[in-house]
């Protein structure tokens, strides 16, 4: 992808790399760190998969977690300034400079123009990312499947897009030497780098999908309790109000539908030349909230389905297993 960016001359690759602000930084000197996350919790069902990242794709994915989570806090929390920062994002991703300084105004978006030097993505997704975010602030309601579907892709697709351009895609033109792998994995011949890659963000649109699935079907009575509903309304007409030992049937037929997600967006997986191993365990830990919805009853009592500790460590050792035998690595 080319960059927005207009330079004079080349700059050398320490100004291309270092956060703004400063000059001559020490080599791997990190992004900015002025907002809320410097690095993903470790309680975040993220965090196991992201350790097993190479460190520079480490930390940009980091990054860019470190900007969705500070946002979607902002708004989650009601905080007063949400929406402007919100829309410093939007200015950004349309801006013609993306490292302009008219477009970089914010914590989000300085961090945001430190990553896109870095490793350049489709900007368009983080407005459709920022859209999602509009949608709860004014707590918009969801009305039907279609609206569902279209809320998820915003909140959760649109991220899947933005790491694929992050991991990179096998047989681009930073990995020419994997270009054959692809078709030894898929039985399927794709003709160019950029077939591989519109391929991939299709189907890791779908896996964030599920992954916003999941999370709708955990935060249930958290979300409500806020004044939020993301189940449509033609389901809550379909099967009554989710509520606590009332809402079996809905999550029967929702978690169904998540678990197609996931099988439909676990064909990224292959595709990626970086994190193939992160994003596996990363979707089967998050897929794991499902069967512990399952576990507990589909909803039969309030608050949100919690994996064991113990139960989510032996499911990372068996995805790393799993990893090691299936050859995926990063």
């Amino acid at each position: 992808m080319e960059s927005d960016m207009s330079t004079s001359t080349a700059p050398s690759a320490t100004a291309e790399t270092s956060p703004p602000g400063r000059t001559e930084p020490p080599s791997g000197a990190g992004p900015p760190s002025e907002g809320r996350h410097a690095h993903v919790a470790d309680g975040s069902t993220f965090a196991p998969g992201l350790r097993l990242l190479p460190a520079q794709v480490r930390e940009n994915v980091q990054c860019l977690y470190n900007v969705l989570r500070t946002l979607d806090d902002l708004v989650d929390e009601d905080d007063p300034r949400a929406s402007e920062r919100v829309g410093a994002v939007e200015r950004w991703a349309r801006c013609e400079q993306a490292d302009g300084p008219q477009a970089a105004d914010s914590p989000e978006t300085r961090a945001l123009a430190w990553l896109y030097r870095r490793r350049p993505f489709p900007r368009e997704a983080l407005l459709h990312f920022c859209a999602g975010m509009r949608h709860d602030i004014v707590r918009a309601s969801i009305e039907d499947e279609e609206d569902f579907e279209r809320y998820c892709q915003q909140a959760g697709g649109s991220v899947g897009i933005v790491l694929v351009n992050l991991l990179g895609t096998v047989g681009d033109q930073e990995d020419p030497e994997h270009g054959a792998e692809i078709e030894d994995r898929t039985g399927a011949r794709v003709e160019n780098g950029a077939g591989v890659r519109r391929e991939a963000e299709t189907k890791m649109a779908t896996l964030g999908r599920a992954m916003q699935v999941t999370n709708i079907l955990r935060d249930i009575d958290e979300d409500l309790e806020h004044g939020r509903v993301y189940i449509p309304r033609t389901l809550i007409v379909r099967y009554g109000v989710p509520s606590p030992g009332a809402r079996a049937q809905l999550l029967r037929e929702q978690i169904a539908h998540a678990d197609a997600l996931y099988e439909e967006g676990a064909g990224a997986i292959p595709l990626l030349r970086d994190g193939r191993a992160a994003m596996a365990l990363s979707a089967a830990l998050y897929r794991e909230i499902l069967r512990q919805i399952e576990r507990e009853g589909f909803g039969r009592r309030p608050g949100r389905a919690v994996v064991p500790r113990w139960r989510a460590r032996f499911l990372i050792a068996r995805q790393r297993t799993a990893n090691v035998w299936g050859g995926l690595t990063g």
